[in-house]
């Protein structure tokens, strides 16, 4: 028998714009649930482990926290309509253009929305009256203002800083201008219904490029046909019963999103990996690794790109990884092939150390096969 879900975030939520768009595409009976002072910070960091959201309440009174755990257990629950392809190239594919939106365009989504004032008053207004409801307005004002304190200390953190916003800016053009001229050909990333893919990249288009004044007039308003997929994608369950690409085929339409996966964001992990391997010899793999252990450097567009490196992303590119390792050895050389096409075989040298999940950040269980092997 089907449940009834309660989804506590705000839509101003990154990742809560990422599973409102996956429960409406799944027509999971849930209700939206602004979270409040109370809720944030009782409640949810009591039983998830961390002040957060979105976090998704089951009937039962189950609290699942990450949307990535979130699709995973409504998928268990409700498989009509996956969201992970059923052949081997999408669905790695998949896989990888979720831990891509979910992390490489975080810096993009909070430089548009607080290098820009206007911003700030739908800020604001939703984050004040949804932590206060009910509360004077210059209670819920004061209330407004901790998060957007917090969140703004943060920018430096992700590599939001005066030298690198030029860098930003012309990765988000470019980008842009490449999905709007996938998405004039195709309705979604790999077809014609949306994917894993998809819900990953909406995160950052429905509550802050989609949302924001500033973004929404100026990047994603003139893109008609990304404004038109991101519209879909509010509503996507009219979809579900459209085909994927033929053949386990990736348009090519996406060449230049797989550029940034393979060679901007991959390279960024690895290097993650290694600190976090550093950190686990240093100081022992049975502690949970910091949200944050050092800075890390990548391209972006081509130039220097440097940021807070968050071992969060190696699970998060894991998941894709071991899509590749339970492959059958024929979906395995479908995969590589694919990678080959990218000059992107480096993905399968990988050596990064496994981890698990710990509220927002993760431990290690294992190191790299080298280290072992040395040990």
């Amino acid at each position: 028998m089907s449940q009834h879900y309660t989804l506590f975030g705000w839509h101003l939520s990154y990742f809560t714009g990422k599973a409102l768009c996956y429960l409406n595409y799944k027509q999971v009976s849930y209700t939206l649930k602004p979270v409040n002072i109370h809720t944030l910070m009782r409640t949810i960091k009591k039983a998830t482990g961390a002040a957060v959201m979105p976090v998704l309440r089951s009937q039962s009174g189950e609290w699942i926290q990450d949307t990535s755990i979130i699709i995973d257990r409504i998928e268990a629950e409700y498989p009509n309509n996956p969201v992970l392809p059923g052949t081997p190239v999408q669905r790695f594919a998949s896989r990888l253009l979720e831990a891509w939106g979910d992390e490489w365009w975080v810096p993009i989504a909070m430089h548009t929305r607080w290098n820009h004032p206007e911003n700030y008053t739908l800020f604001e207004h939703d984050a004040g009256k949804a932590l206060l409801p009910g509360m004077p307005w210059f209670l819920q004002k004061k209330a407004a203002a901790k998060p957007a304190k917090f969140l703004r200390s943060m920018l430096p953190y992700v590599g939001i800083i005066p030298e690198q916003y030029d860098t930003m800016d012309r990765w988000t053009d470019l980008m842009l201008d490449s999905l709007d001229a996938h998405f004039a050909q195709h309705p979604f990333l790999l077809g014609q219904r949306p994917s894993l893919g998809d819900f990953g990249l909406v995160g950052t288009m429905y509550g802050h490029l989609g949302r924001d004044p500033w973004p929404k007039r100026e990047l994603i308003d003139p893109r008609k046909h990304l404004s038109a997929w991101l519209e879909r994608m509010k509503n996507p369950a009219g979809f579900a019963n459209q085909p994927l690409a033929d053949n386990d085929g990736i348009p090519v339409s996406l060449n230049h999103v797989f550029h940034s996966v393979f060679h901007e964001f991959i390279p960024l992990v690895e290097m993650i990996g290694q600190q976090a391997t550093a950190y686990a010899e240093k100081h022992g793999i049975e502690k949970t690794l910091p949200r944050r252990i050092g800075m890390a450097t990548t391209e972006m567009a081509g130039r220097p790109f440097r940021r807070g490196a968050l071992p969060y992303m190696i699970w998060m590119v894991q998941r894709a990884m071991d899509e590749y390792h339970a492959a059958t050895p024929q979906d395995k050389a479908a995969i590589a092939q694919w990678l080959a096409q990218h000059k992107a075989e480096h993905l399968l040298d990988m050596n990064l150390p496994r981890v698990k999940r710990v509220a927002l950040s993760v431990a290690i269980e294992s190191l790299p096969r080298t280290l072992e092997n040395a040990a």
